[in-house]
């Protein structure tokens, strides 16, 4: 017996059998807490494992799939015979297999993505322990990810990896799904292929941006040679590039890509390929992108469509929600598409053709108008030095967005922009750097730039931090530094190739300074030119530019001033309200609309002027005064109408909606008295349709260019469906139609053709857009002429004019449909006249012979004399700037 052990009193009888008593009251309490235990434990086991099993049936590719992972497939435009017009594809992308393979780039993959690759079955549970105690639990960011090479193989064979639009929750519930199909699809995929197929596989899937796809091409684009034929360092770059290609792209980041090569280097010493004599000789070697090409498209039947139709396939496909048998999106460069479309390759040969030959000759005159001149610093009375600065600035935008102010950019600009990024959470732009700039110089800019809704006060607080920061002073220094660079390459004269009419294939050779080589290309004339079918609203031929490989910009959907061809559409109206005759005569003469005048909401009063600055006082019929453009005579329609609602109301049954607004906040179509005079922004697009209406009896068709798309099978994602609505009456329609072929008949290049036309030109002011809208019983063409920018322009209407510019492209574009046998256009259709009576008279002789002119016609022409007699000495008063100059 221990005589040291403590005594323990004994618990009384009563106390035992208290607690036994309570022990035996729980029991049923504990026996449901352990049944509801095993309950949640095999539900969890058994709804896991049929989660599993569900991904596994349900969203995992077919061994099929798995079996013959298929490389991208060129989606295809394919014109109304099926002739090719361009493709959609992955340049150069070559599956190449594991024998064609250097052996540095497999020890380099390995060694950097996968050590383990050889020693698991597509999931490296010891690499998803260490995540999870070193990067999740420590912080460690350093300690790597847990995917094996398999596991990113799987990943690529599915396209939902975006949580954007996702709450916390949806991610968390996404992202353990999606792992557990990552998982699930990385075993299959071991099961069925060799460690080294699915290596080749992975590299073969691979984008290394800059147009290559696949380890093929990427050898092909950045070292000029073949998968197998890589040196070490070659090999660790591209391996390198994987983490992030853009990043590390070496072309654009040359020293982040020297620092990604040495990482990849010195994975491939740690684990033994490499030696470390190897390693430190190879970590110092420069970068070596002497043979870097970057990968060139083959040209196009119809470059400025099919640049434009990817953007309309993809507004489709995500419209429908139109998926992959697995579920997955479309990818436009990789699923093999069959765009089908409305476009006649006959029709668009012609007019790439009328365009550069009439545009060469426009830009010989172009040039000689302007030797000796400078479009960035030329002045007229009415040049503002903000205007001037404009154009400067404009000039310094072109010079951030090319490809050498890009390159130099991460060089002065690279660390600093991450350090900002990492403490500010901001992505360093030009524009933020100007903004800080100028708010140091004036400290009005943030205030201006939230009162115009350009900036949020968060961004401003985010610069309000950094100016404040001990960062801004080296930002500054560095964006000088830079700005000195780009100053001293852009004015030293290198070879390079410029775009030239004159020359084979439209470029030449020449030594020319880049920045001199962007305002030389900056001052060529641009084009947009559409052809479409009126009755069914078909696009036919569609021309966005003059050359795409130089100026990839299309002109088909920007908006510009429309001029005097948005003068027909106030004629419609009036005459549709109205009843009038196209014979009915107005007096050439000031017309006032006066502020507030009945619907109109002008603030002060609005006397527009011609586009001569002078009145004939001559009694014109309307036909008369359409076809001189005369302003005077759209205005006095403007003001009967008493508001701009009519006219508005008409184009919006024309296809062209009335409630769009600018970016500025201001309708597109004004709600001003100027519209008559054409004062608004309108497309090609939606200037051809509206036209389209008076060839087709007044009856408006939708414009389309694809009629159909199918998958690579032959299954119909997408077919158009023509729609169509009455915007004119039959008659007044045709009345119409007769004041727009009296308007061209005589015109030079019309007269010529066999073909029934009509048509309106439009020049706006100052001669900065010239616009010709040309119709056929068959086709209407719609033409804008200019510059890319509005000061890029000729500087007399003589040069500038719509008839000069726009209206021979049309003439030469259809004479040339006329001539060839081949182009299925028949030249012998005429306009259809409405059956029965027009109840408008449209034969003037008859008009006037039947309708002598009244007391108020007289009383307006003794006026107008003594206003002629009166204006000899004082000029009319001036307009609106915006208004004059129209024709």
């Amino acid at each position: 017996m221990n005589n040291n052990a403590p005594y323990r009193v004994p618990e009384p009888q009563r106390l035992i059998a208290f607690k036994a008593a309570l022990q035996q009251k729980r029991m049923p309490i504990y026996r449901k807490i352990v049944r509801w235990m095993w309950i949640l434990t095999l539900g969890s086991i058994a709804a896991a494992i049929l989660t599993i099993i569900i991904i596994s049936l349900v969203a995992i590719p077919s061994f099929r799939e798995l079996e013959n992972p298929r490389s991208a497939l060129a989606s295809e435009v394919l014109a109304d015979n099926g002739e090719v017009l361009g493709r959609y594809f992955v340049e150069n992308r070559v599956p190449v297999t594991y024998d064609e393979l250097s052996p540095y780039l497999v020890q380099a993959l390995i060694a950097t993505e996968d050590a383990r690759f050889h020693n698991h079955s597509g999931i490296d549970a010891r690499a998803i322990a260490r995540v999870i105690v070193r990067t999740v639990l420590l912080g460690d960011l350093s300690a790597g990810g847990g995917s094996t090479i398999t596991q990113q193989l799987a990943k690529n064979l599915y396209s939902d990896r975006n949580f954007a639009g996702m709450n916390k929750f949806q991610r968390i519930v996404a992202l353990i799904y999606r792992k557990l199909r990552e998982w699930i699809t990385a075993v299959k995929l071991e099961k069925r292929y060799t460690k080294e197929e699915i290596i080749a596989m992975y590299l073969n899937q691979v984008d290394f941006v800059n147009n290559a796809y696949g380890i093929h091409a990427a050898a092909e684009v950045y070292f000029g040679t073949t998968p197998k034929n890589l040196k070490i360092e070659e090999a660790a770059t591209l391996i390198g590039m994987l983490k992030n290609p853009s990043r590390y792209n070496p072309n654009t980041y040359p020293d982040r890509c020297i620092r990604r090569r040495m990482v990849v280097l010195f994975q491939m010493w740690q684990n033994g390929y490499i030696t470390e004599r190897q390693y430190d000789s190879l970590k110092v070697l420069p970068l070596d992108m002497s043979r870097f090409r970057r990968v060139s498209f083959s040209d196009d039947l119809a470059p400025y469509l099919c640049a434009e139709l990817k953007k309309d396939v993809q507004a489709i496909l995500d419209s429908l929600n139109a998926r992959k048998p697995d579920g997955s999106p479309y990818n436009i460069y990789r699923d093999g598409l069959r765009i089908h479309t409305t476009i006649n390759p006959v029709y668009q040969r012609h007019a790439e053709a009328a365009v550069a030959q009439h545009m060469a000759q426009v830009q010989q005159r172009f040039f000689q108008v302007w030797k000796g001149r400078d479009p960035w610093t030329y002045k007229t009375r009415e040049t503002t030095p903000a205007e001037i600065e404009l154009r400067k600035e404009e000039l310094r935008k072109l010079i951030r967005s090319s490809e050498r102010y890009q390159l130099l950019w991460p060089k002065y600009m690279g660390e600093i922009s991450e350090r900002i990024q990492k403490q500010y959470g901001l992505e360093l732009q030009d524009a933020d750097i100007l903004r800080m700039l100028n708010e140091e110089k004036d400290g009005k800019t943030f205030t201006s730039q939230m009162a115009k809704g350009w900036l949020s006060p968060q961004k401003v607080a985010q610069y309000r931090q950094i100016m404040s920061g001990q960062e801004w002073l080296e930002l500054k220094d560095q964006w000088y530094a830079l700005q000195r660079a780009v100053a001293q390459q852009y004015n030293k004269k290198v070879p390079m190739k410029v775009f030239d009419w004159r020359s084979p294939r439209y470029e030449k050779d020449t030594l020319m300074s880049p920045l001199d080589s962007l305002r030389y290309h900056r001052m060529f004339l641009q084009v947009g030119m559409l052809a479409l079918e009126p009755t069914t609203g078909a696009v036919k031929a569609w021309v966005g530019g003059i050359n795409f490989k130089y100026f990839k910009y299309d002109h088909i959907r920007t908006m510009r001033q429309v001029g005097s061809t948005f003068k027909p559409f106030v004629y419609a109206t009036a005459i549709a309200q109205q009843g009038i005759s196209p014979c009915f005569q107005v007096y050439d003469q000031p017309v006032t609309i006066p502020a507030y005048y009945q619907g109109f909401s002008n603030v002060v009063d609005w006397t527009p002027k011609n586009a001569t600055g002078v009145y004939s006082g001559n009694l014109l019929t309307l036909k008369e005064a359409l076809k001189g453009s005369v302003n005077t005579v759209s205005t006095y329609l403007m003001k009967q109408l008493g508001s701009p609602e009519p006219v508005r109301g008409l184009l919006h049954h024309m296809g062209i909606d009335s409630s769009a607004r600018r970016p500025d906040g201001e309708y597109r179509l004004p709600k001003q008295p100027s519209i008559c005079l054409g004062a608004a922004d309108l497309t090609v697009w939606e200037m051809t349709a509206a036209y389209a209406t008076f060839a087709n009896n007044g009856m408006f068709a939708r414009p389309y260019v694809i009629k159909k798309i199918e998958d690579q099978n032959g299954r119909v994602i997408y077919r158009a469906q023509l729609e169509e609505n009455m915007a004119l009456p039959a008659n007044v329609n045709y009345v119409v139609l007769d004041m727009l072929k009296y308007n061209v008949s005589g015109a030079p290049g019309i007269r010529e053709l066999k073909s029934e036309v009509g048509g309106k030109t439009g020049t706006t002011n100052e001669y900065s857009d010239a616009w010709f809208m040309g119709l056929t019983p068959t086709l209407v063409v719609g033409t804008w002429v200019g510059g890319e920018d509005r000061w890029i322009r000729f500087l007399s209407l003589n040069d500038g004019q719509g008839a000069r510019l726009a209206r021979p492209i049309f003439a030469s574009f259809i004479k040339r449909l006329e001539q060839d046998p081949k182009s299925g256009y028949n030249y012998l259709e005429r306009f259809k006249r409405p059956a029965g009576d027009l109840e408008i008279e449209i034969d003037c002789s008859k008009y006037l012979e039947n309708r002598p002119p009244s007391d108020e016609e007289d009383f307006e022409a003794n006026l107008y004399q003594d206003q002629i007699e009166s204006n000899q000495t004082n000029r009319p008063r001036p307009a609106n700037r915006i208004d004059e100059g129209f024709q």
